[in-house]
């Protein structure tokens, strides 16, 4: 089973981009995502791919939920 984490986007360089949630940064690739995502916009991250936009309350409910889940803080 895989789990596809929401990201914050940071910026954004040709087909990579800098995402962040709970402090930690990744960079993920572009190359599949269904809509290009600016600056402040939230992706579903899988395997070091952006695989989806979402809508940013769509993106904090669901970090929410993963918060209560796990025990963990992301927001």
């Amino acid at each position: 089973m895989c789990l596809a984490v929401p990201m914050e986007v940071k910026s954004i360089d040709g087909q990579v981009a800098e995402v962040e949630v709970g402090g930690v940064k990744n960079q993920v690739r572009l190359d599949i995502i269904d809509e290009q995502p600016k600056i402040g916009d939230y992706v579903i991250v899988h395997a070091g791919f952006a695989i989806r936009k979402l809508d940013k309350d769509e993106a904090l409910e669901t970090l929410k939920l993963f918060e209560k889940g796990l025990g963990v803080e992301l927001t």
